[in-house]
């Protein structure tokens, strides 16, 4: 069994599929802590912009969405998702043509469900997002998705912030958009990043709080409601959840 590895990005897994498209028994993975099979053939591949490339013209060919549902999937933040990519394109070069309304076959249940939970949780975060006053007037954004969904999410903070100075930092991935209300930028980040905040935001989180505490019921402490309403993970970024 071939098993090819990819660095993660997109461009990697189609230089990766023009392999393993017809390698029937092979796996592809990005995955850091993949446990090969035994006997496998550990093959690294390089993101060859002629071979993705040659992929892509005939996903292009056969169905011009599919580019997008595969990109999505991509994002999925689980080590299955090359493979659930690879089974999708597999399909629908078989095919000869889109597969996505055979809602019966496991490579498209599988492809739409999970290009279903990167589009959710972007769409969640646009609502949700919390953005805190620097002390220099730029706002400061941080949050840790399950599925890599920053550039997903940024053309709409875009729109709604176009004046606004802002940062949107994915602590999970490491990566951040730095915006200065002229241009923008994705870059890689420090594992930790420390950020002070203006004496107006200090001041709104110690109100906010105040208030948290006042409306809470401590007799009576409904945690499992809590968490219907705001999942754990959530949590991390949200000032009346932090420790004093």
């Amino acid at each position: 069994m071939n098993v090819y590895i990819t660095d993660g990005s997109e461009e990697c897994f189609y230089a990766a599929a023009f392999r393993a498209c017809t390698d029937k028994g092979c796996l592809v993975t990005s995955a850091k802590t993949f446990q090969p099979p035994l006997g496998a053939r550990m093959l690294e591949v390089a993101a060859e912009a002629d071979k993705a490339e040659r992929v892509r013209a005939k996903l292009r060919a056969l169905d011009r969405r599919a580019l997008r549902d595969i990109s999505l999937i991509l994002r999925r933040g689980c080590d299955t998702r090359e493979m659930t990519a690879l089974n999708y394109l597999r399909l629908i070069v078989a095919e000869g043509g889109p597969v996505r309304g055979q809602m019966a076959h496991p490579a498209v249940i599988e492809a739409l469900a999970e290009r279903k939970k990167v589009t959710l949780e972007a769409h969640r975060f646009t609502g949700f997002l919390r953005f805190m006053e620097g002390e220099n007037g730029v706002y400061y954004a941080p949050f840790a998705p399950d599925n890599d969904i920053l550039e997903l999410i940024l053309p709409h903070f875009l729109r709604r912030f176009a004046s606004q100075p802002f940062v949107i930092h994915d602590t999970a991935r490491r990566k951040a958009a730095l915006y200065n209300t002229k241009d923008c930028i994705v870059t890689q980040t420090e594992e930790k990043v420390s950020v002070a905040l203006s004496s107006y935001e200090a001041a709104f989180q110690a109100l906010w709080k105040d208030y948290y505490a006042s409306v809470t019921v401590a007799q009576r402490p409904n945690e499992r409601q809590m968490k219907g309403y705001m999942p754990v993970r959530y949590w991390k970024f949200m000032p009346e959840k932090q420790e004093p």
